[in-house]
């Protein structure tokens, strides 16, 4: 199968390109950002060897999906979807903050907590918790926006007193982001899955907040089955995932987390469709539609053809 690594498109009064761990990002005229999502792969903050045919589509799509089904809550960066890769947008300035809300004590902060920790990013939680137990609310704990290396954990406070985020700005960032968790939950329940966990990215255009990058895919979200989730709890047994973990846990059992001296094991062709599959699962069980394949042939041709034709209308 056929999948796209990267990119060398030259748009049409292209002002910038920067390429990210999976995003390919074009900057048109200082107005517009051309989002193209490779199939790239990254995990413990490294791209991996081997791209992962659909991948893209499916974040992409997901993103789309999600993105279009909130903006009666926040106004979002969308302008066009032109291709099944790509989004176009509005560009806004980023918040150098990341908004990661949790309905369950998981990954990152059940780790603190087990470590003995009960306050997490400033936020406050009760004894006797146990690894993916319902938190009595959701709970908001931010991390820095790293342009290099790792996100880190930062207090609402801290944002604050170091003046990262104004306080009005904070505080309508705090609004739409339990707006957004509920919407997701909501969502995700009629597919019989729990919206664990999630982040979400937001940026400023002409005094306006937009919701941007990507909401609710499998890359930065964490769900859940719903049907039998309680069963599991009380039998302290491991919560069905649907999420990126699959890859981690593959990596980890063969040696891999990132650290120096560590190499990535062999991503063989069996390993690669495999891990296609199942980003096209986790979309059809997300979204609640079949996946459609875009044509794989000439990716780069069909986006580059679709592309031009969309900047013609903006």
């Amino acid at each position: 199968m056929k999948a796209l690594k990267e990119t060398h498109f030259n748009f049409p009064n292209q002002s910038n390109f920067y390429k990210g761990k999976v995003r390919d990002v074009y900057t048109i005229a200082d107005q517009f950002m051309v989002m193209v999502v490779s199939d790239r792969i990254s995990a413990f903050d490294v791209v991996l060897p081997e791209a992962i045919p659909f991948k893209g589509q499916v974040l992409n799509q997901i993103a789309a999906k999600f993105l279009a089904a909130t903006q009666d809550i926040v106004p979002n960066w969308v302008l066009a979807v032109p291709d099944p890769m790509v989004t176009i947008g509005r560009i806004c300035e980023p918040f150098k903050v990341e908004m990661v809300i949790r309905g369950y004590l998981a990954g990152h902060a059940w780790r603190e907590y087990s470590a003995g920790k009960r306050s997490v990013c400033g936020v406050s939680l009760p004894d006797g918790l146990k690894e993916n137990d319902k938190l009595p609310q959701p709970i908001i704990t931010p991390t820095t926006k790293a342009a290099v290396g790792h996100d880190e954990d930062i207090s609402k406070e801290d944002i604050l007193a170091k003046g990262i985020v104004s306080l009005s700005d904070y505080e309508q960032l705090e609004q739409y982001t339990y707006a957004l968790y509920q919407r997701g939950t909501e969502i995700a329940a009629k597919s019989g899955l729990i919206l664990v966990d999630t982040k979400y990215e937001f940026g400023k255009a002409d005094g306006v907040i937009y919701l941007i990058d990507e909401i609710h895919t499998p890359d930065s979200s964490r769900y859940f089955y719903a049907e039998g989730y309680q069963e599991r709890q009380d039998n302290n047994e491991p919560q069905k995932q649907l999420s990126k973990e699959f890859v981690r846990k593959w990596l980890i059992e063969n040696g891999f987390q990132g650290k120096d001296g560590q190499v990535v094991p062999e991503m063989t062709p069996e390993i690669v469709n495999s891990i296609s599959e199942r980003y096209i699962e986790l979309y059809e069980k997300i979204v609640g539609e079949t996946f459609i394949k875009a044509d794989a042939d000439a990716i780069s041709s069909r986006i580059e053809t679709n592309v031009l034709k969309a900047l013609e209308t903006l």
